[in-house]
C-alpha cells in the first residue's frame, strides 16, 4: 500500500490542495495598498466535511431569538446543550455529540469530530498560503474598495467601515489571511460582482470576528476564536470557529455549491 492511500481523507485532501497550489505559481504582490498585476488564479480552500455546516463550533452557539439558519448547525467536542438555537430556527440538521440540546437533534459523534478536525485543517491550508498578491492593502481598512481575486495578507486588524465589493468571474478564489481581528462595521455590506461566487470566498481570522449590526457578509469565515454576528446582521455563507458563536436575530444561509 503507498504512504498515500494510507493517510486519512481529510489529510489527503489537504495534500491535494496544497499540490494543486504549489503547480499554480503566483503573481505580483501589491503592498500597503498599492495595486498589483492581475494575480494568478488560486486553489479554493478545502472545507471536507465542514462544507457541510453552515455553523460549526467547538465551544457552543448562543442566540438570541429568533434566528434563521439554511443549512446544517453542530458544535463539537462541546455538549449539545451548548447550541441554543432552536428547532424552528434552523432549515437543516443540528448535530450534537450527545443527546443533550434542541429536541430535533442528531446525535453523532464521529461526524462532527471529522468535521471540526476539517476546520482545523482547512484553517491550516488558508493561514498557511505563500506569496501573497495583497499586502497590508489599505493598511486593514477595505470599506469602500473593489477587489479581484487573489491572495490578501495582513498583519493588522481588518475593518469593514463602509461597503467592500468583490468582483470577478465564477471561478475566482478570495483568501484573506487576517492575523488579527476582523470587524465589520453597522449596516455595512460585503458586496458580491459579477458572477464571484460565496463558496469561493474564504476569510481566515487569527483573532476574534464581529459583524455590525444589520451588516451583511459574504464568504466562509474560519476562525481561530470567536465569531459574534451583531443584531440582525445576515451573511451568506459559514460561520465555522474554533471557540463559539454568538448569535443575536441573524439570517445565516450556507452558499450553493
Amino acid at each position: 500500500m503507498s504512504s498515500f492511500t494510507q493517510l486519512s481523507p481529510s489529510r489527503k485532501r489537504l495534500l491535494g490542495a496544497l499540490l494543486a497550489f504549489g503547480m499554480i505559481g503566483v503573481g505580483s504582490i501589491g503592498v500597503g495598498g498599492a495595486v498589483a498585476a492581475e494575480p494568478a488564479p488560486r486553489a479554493a480552500v478545502d472545507l471536507g466535511e465542514a462544507g457541510t455546516f453552515a455553523i460549526l463550533s467547538k465551544s457552543g452557539i448562543t442566540d438570541v431569538y429568533a434566528s434563521a439558519i439554511s443549512g446544517n448547525v453542530g458544535a463539537s467536542p462541546i455538549s449539545g446543550a451548548a447550541i441554543h438555537l432552536t428547532c424552528p430556527e434552523v432549515d437543516g440538521t443540528i448535530y450534537s455529540v450527545d443527546a443533550e440540546g434542541p429536541s430535533c437533534i442528531v446525535t453523532d459523534a464521529t461526524y462532527l469530530t471529522e468535521a471540526v478536525s476539517d476546520v482545523e485543517i482547512a484553517y491550516t491550508d488558508a493561514a498557511g498560503r505563500t506569496t501573497p498578491d495583497f499586502i497590508n492593502l489599505g493598511a486593514g481598512e477595505i470599506g469602500g474598495l473593489t477587489l479581484t481575486q487573489g491572495l490578501y495578507k495582513w498583519g493588522t486588524d481588518v475593518n469593514i467601515s463602509t461597503d467592500v465589493t468583490l468582483t470577478g468571474t465564477a471561478d475566482d478564489v478570495f483568501i484573506f489571511q487576517i492575523s488579527k481581528d476582523l470587524v465589520q462595521a453597522s449596516a455595512q455590506s460585503v458586496i458580491l460582482a459579477g458572477d464571484v461566487q460565496a463558496k469561493n470566498v474564504f476569510w481566515q481570522v487569527a483573532g476574534s470576528v464581529a459583524i455590525g449590526t444589520t451588516a451583511h457578509f459574504e464568504g466562509t469565515i474560519l476562525s481561530q476564536t470567536m465569531i459574534a454576528m451583531k443584531t440582525g446582521a445576515t451573511i451568506n455563507g459559514r460561520l465555522l470557529a474554533q471557540t463559539a458563536v454568538t448569535l443575536q436575530s441573524n439570517t445565516v444561509t450556507a452558499p450553493v455549491e
